[in-house]
């Protein structure tokens, strides 16, 4: 007997719109293991290709006749333990002098020691070239300079290095080709949505989308010869999420936003060129502040106050938040001056800088960046001096300064009210956050898919709340692993200061990472509800032409500080 059911269910199977349904279900259920697959695959590469851990250079002390390998290319040398080199002889100062290297060759430089600094007996005051088998005297200890194979020991490596494969790195253009696919698989999903309007304008974002990541590698890697692109390819991969994104949220500012982030690569490309010989940096140090100030000062006479901050400029059609490039202004002169104060261990310039510019966010009531600022001067601070009493009055002040705060600017009291109690104020200060829990729990581990989320109605979903709409849509694995490539930068700069050229290197990269870490912080746990919620961004993610802008900036002193980044050789 013919079986009509049997048939019809046969053909039910393999209807179009059944398989399509099942690729696009199989399809987002992918993009959180190629998400992880991109971001391991970009760490993994930045712990290849590098110099081995035998020494650059020896000390040989000539009076003990112990050896010191040199592994680094700026080495502080003194009686204190904080020293990359400590000598245990009294006549030593607790900060001595700096033994570093430089295109040229090796220099030491004294650094206001008591007993001075010689090199075959000659004061060594100002930079003072040292060649192998010359001799660096500091108190009653006198050093040789040896070539590194002197060094018969073995060196212990950088924990983050010490169990590096053998494999050769991925090639730059595959660890591309793998981003570019993610978001190919992206708009494709984009293009189903429940509105069912525009089903085009994702792909057209993405094509313009490639065409300026493949620009941008093609500049880099043929024109600029950068040995490595895996950092570059993190950004762009965070980058191109934000973009796509917004082509279902706001499409003319996914536009906005890919434009504002091809300014933000070249001024990496910018800043990394300027910051090629880090001796140059200080002399740009007074302009820098007064530039800074100035764009503070701006946005108080001439911004427009939203949300309770005039953090806003306007010129026509274009707007502008200054603040943000201060950001990358900020790290450029904190590292810089404390650079050379580690010669004379004074903050009081960066501390006077750091309160200006911090008292003028407060001014304008930008206290989400006033406290990214502070917490990026208490890591500037830090890392060069160790001094805990800095530390201890910064924090004592800042107290000072939020009771004030809290005294007389009443709507961020209302945030702090909210604080830990959204669902009490669900329907006022705590909205957004209630919305943003909510959202989240509805999308899952795979999300519901890209633009059929519903947090993207809420405002701010865009750039305050975007990590809300990224579970939603994309699901808590991805959400979570975006979260982590950005937080792993970390790590990543800690590790690489070890290696890097300069203790400007060092510290505006550990500095830099730091910023982002907080930034990253601050969006998320602000709109879970962990912490109050502050009005920052999301690293590379949220939308905002400033803020990509600024994302990339930061993302430079990142890459200078890999040694990699000023070798021309492949």
């Amino acid at each position: 007997m013919y079986n009509y059911n049997k048939e019809k269910e046969v053909c039910d199977l393999f209807n179009f719109d059944v398989i399509f349904d099942i690729g696009v279900v199989g399809l987002r259920i992918l993009m959180p293991i190629y998400a992880i697959f991109i971001v391991y695959q970009c760490y993994a590469a930045m712990r290849r290709r590098r110099r081995s851990e035998k020494p650059l250079v020896t000390l040989f002390n000539t009076v003990t006749g112990e050896k010191t390998p040199v592994v680094l290319w700026e080495n502080s040398i003194g009686r204190g333990k904080a020293n990359d080199i400590t000598v245990n002889d009294p006549t030593v100062s607790r900060n001595h002098c700096v033994l570093l290297r430089r295109s040229e060759g090796w220099f030491v430089t004294d650094v206001g020691s008591t007993a001075g600094t010689y090199v075959n007996g000659e004061p060594a005051d100002e930079r003072t070239r040292v060649l192998v088998d010359d001799v660096i005297s500091v108190g009653n200890t006198r050093f040789q300079l040896l070539r590194g194979d002197e060094y018969e020991e073995e060196v212990r490596s950088s924990w983050f290095f010490k169990k590096v494969s053998s494999k050769p790195a991925i090639k730059a253009w595959k660890l591309m080709l793998m981003v570019t696919l993610f978001h190919l698989f992206m708009s494709i999903e984009a293009m189903f949505w429940n509105d069912g309007t525009n089903l085009y304008s994702p792909l057209v974002m993405f094509g313009a989308l490639a065409a300026v990541e493949w620009g941008f590698f093609s500049v880099s890697y043929f024109i600029l010869r950068r040995t490595s692109f895996e950092l570059e390819a993190l950004a762009l991969f965070l980058t191109g999420i934000g973009v796509i994104l917004l082509v279902r949220q706001v499409e003319r500012s996914a536009y906005v936003q890919l434009i504002a982030a091809v300014v933000g690569m070249v001024i990496f490309c910018i800043i990394i060129k300027l910051i090629e010989n880090p001796d140059k940096i200080n002399k740009f140090r007074l302009p820098l502040m007064i530039i800074a100030v100035l764009l503070l000062l701006t946005s108080i006479v001439f911004g427009k106050v939203t949300k309770g901050a005039a953090n806003w400029i306007y010129i026509g059609f274009i707007s502008l938040q200054p603040s943000e490039l201060v950001k990358v202004i900020y790290i450029a002169i904190g590292a810089s001056a404390l650079d050379v104060l580690q010669t004379k261990r004074n903050l009081i310039e960066f501390i006077i800088f750091s309160v200006i510019c911090v008292g003028l966010l407060a001014l304008m009531g930008d206290f989400g960046t006033a406290l990214i600022f502070f917490v990026t001067f208490l890591l500037i601070a830090f890392m060069r001096s160790g001094d805990f009493k800095t530390i201890i009055l910064a924090l004592a002040a800042a107290v000072f300064g939020v009771t004030i705060v809290l005294r007389f600017k009443p709507y961020v009291a209302d945030r702090f009210k909210a604080w830990r109690h959204a669902w009490q104020y669900a329907q006022a200060e705590g909205y957004q956050q209630v919305h943003v829990l909510t959202f989240i729990a509805s999308g899952g581990l795979f999300g519901v898919g890209i633009g059929n989320g519903f947090l993207k109605q809420v405002a701010a979903s865009e750039s305050d709340l975007v990590f809300g709409v990224v579970a939603e849509e994309m699901g808590v694995i991805v959400a979570i692993t975006l979260a982590l490539a950005v937080a792993l930068l970390v790590i990543y700069a800690r590790a690489i200061t070890t290696r890097s050229r300069s203790t400007f290197y060092s510290i505006s990269a550990g500095c830099a990472a730091g910023l982002l870490v907080v930034q990253l912080s601050l969006n998320i746990f602000g709109a879970t509800d962990i912490l109050p919620l502050t009005g920052v961004t999301f690293p590379f993610i949220s939308c905002g032409g400033s803020s990509i802008m600024s994302c990339w900036g930061l993302l430079a002193y990142i890459k200078a500080a890999d040694e990699r980044t000023y070798s021309l050789k492949r």
